[in-house]
């Protein structure tokens, strides 16, 4: 029932934005206000709606893997920018990963839900995994990433427009290094190399942060318990 339902919403909000194209109308965003309403008013659990959805978060994997391609175009670009490409997507994760967590513990959360924050702006298979080797709350995890994404999908483009960023990879690494597939996918849209070079950012700050995570968390916890944050 549900895998139908989610479906054929997606479909609608699809269609409703490729007309209206304003970053408000995300088909996700509209898939969402449909959804969750649907799922509360039924009685049925949270779970119950995942179970029968299972066929389409398995697919997530193979999509993130088939971003691979428009790469394998851009390698021209990749080559002749590899070390501007790591140091950004390397400082874009430090400063996610450290002002996420902070910010979550300033505005009254403990450390776990900081350890949870601390993945939000990689792809949901990389945040998972991070927060729970780091003692976080997967659930809480998985609900922020899609509200990372999200929020870079509605913003991203109209921030870097008012701040007269032009360079297709600028724009492209910046999208990809916050909201991850859901803003891939609006780079995608809006221009094809900066959709690659989102996905790129994609990828390799999802691994950045898995592996700097274990040690970025202890002095998270350090500075909360020693310096009175």
């Amino acid at each position: 029932m549900w895998i139908i339902a989610t479906l054929i919403v997606y479909a609608i909000a699809r269609q409703i934005a490729l007309k209206l194209r304003h970053p408000v109308f995300n088909p996700l965003l509209l898939s969402l206000m449909v959804l969750m309403p649907m799922v509360i008013y039924s009685g049925d659990t949270y779970q119950i709606y995942f179970d029968q959805n299972k066929v389409i978060n398995f697919m997530l994997g193979p999509a993130v893997i088939a971003l691979a391609y428009p790469l394998y175009e851009q390698m021209h670009v990749i080559h002749r920018h590899w070390r501007t490409i790591l140091i950004t997507c390397t400082l874009a994760s430090i400063a996610s990963m450290v002002l996420g967590s902070l910010i979550a513990v300033w505005l009254g959360g403990d450390l776990q839900i900081a350890a949870s924050v601390l993945p939000k702006s990689v792809s949901t298979p990389f945040a998972l995994s991070t927060a729970d080797h780091i003692d976080g709350i997967p659930a809480v995890t998985a609900a922020l990433v899609v509200i990372a994404g999200l929020f870079g999908a509605l913003i991203g483009y109209p921030l870097l427009n008012a701040l007269k960023v032009k360079s297709s990879l600028a724009r492209g690494l910046s999208i990809g290094a916050v909201s991850h597939a859901i803003g891939t996918a609006k780079a995608a849209e809006s221009n094809y190399q900066e959709g690659a070079m989102s996905s790129l950012a994609l990828v390799i700050c999802g691994i950045i942060t898995t592996i700097l995570a274990p040690f970025i968390y202890p002095v998270i916890v350090y500075i909360v318990n020693y310096t009175g944050f």
